[in-house]
């Protein structure tokens, strides 16, 4: 009997959770210094609720962070079922830029609870590494890319996304930059071939064989 009194409220706990975490993402957006009560006043629910759930912006924050890093993650998987894998990653790429771009506020707020003293420092992109090394071994076993390429090194490449000012056109930007690491990926991929320095235009010739 105790259960099923508990259940309901272990259900309105997880829809204020939520909701809390949806409003702050659209205010921190806006806004990186949105105010922690106007947050609980927006997801309608009170300062207890509120801090019981999240005690400081900085767990509120990095709990933001780590559940869109994990949207963006899982949605690698449904692009491999879709589409080839190198169109796959090529999509997920515009995903992260999309992230990148439309969260700037809420990066500067990421920044700001990362960096404060005593504060837990920003974690790692787990998710998202695991779902660009899915995306790569898939791309390299249809010989789509280069072999050899890491999650890591994926990331390296492309972290001039969060350079790009997202107040001035940033998706023709983030195209080039992002078509740019792609062409860079495919170099050397099995059965590509490559032009030399002097070769006439459209002139193709052979990569050398293995040793």
């Amino acid at each position: 009997m105790q259960q099923k009194r508990d259940a309901p409220l272990r259900s309105d706990a997880q829809r204020n959770r939520e909701r809390i975490l949806e409003v702050a993402l659209a205010e921190l957006t806006r806004n990186a210094h949105a105010p922690l009560s106007a947050i609980a006043r927006k997801a309608g629910v009170g300062q207890g609720t509120f801090y019981r759930n999240f005690p400081n912006r900085e767990a509120l924050v990095l709990e933001i962070y780590r559940h869109e890093m994990r949207q963006v993650a899982d949605s690698a998987a449904g692009l491999l079922r879709d589409r080839t894998p190198d169109r796959a990653l090529r999509a997920w790429m515009d995903r992260l830029a999309e992230f990148a771009m439309t969260k700037a506020g809420l990066a500067d707020a990421i920044r700001q609870a990362t960096s404060a003293p005593g504060s837990p420092g920003k974690p790692a992109p787990t998710p998202v590494t695991s779902a660009a090394e899915l995306l790569l071994r898939a791309c390299e076993q249809a010989g789509t890319i280069r072999p050899g390429v890491t999650g890591d090194d994926f990331l390296l490449a492309i972290a001039g996304l969060w350079q790009i000012d997202s107040q001035d056109g940033w998706r023709s930007r983030a195209t080039r930059l992002l078509d740019l690491v792609m062409d860079g990926l495919r170099a050397g991929a099995p059965g590509t071939t490559v032009t030399p320095p002097d070769a006439p235009r459209g002139q193709r010739q052979d990569p050398p064989p293995p040793d």
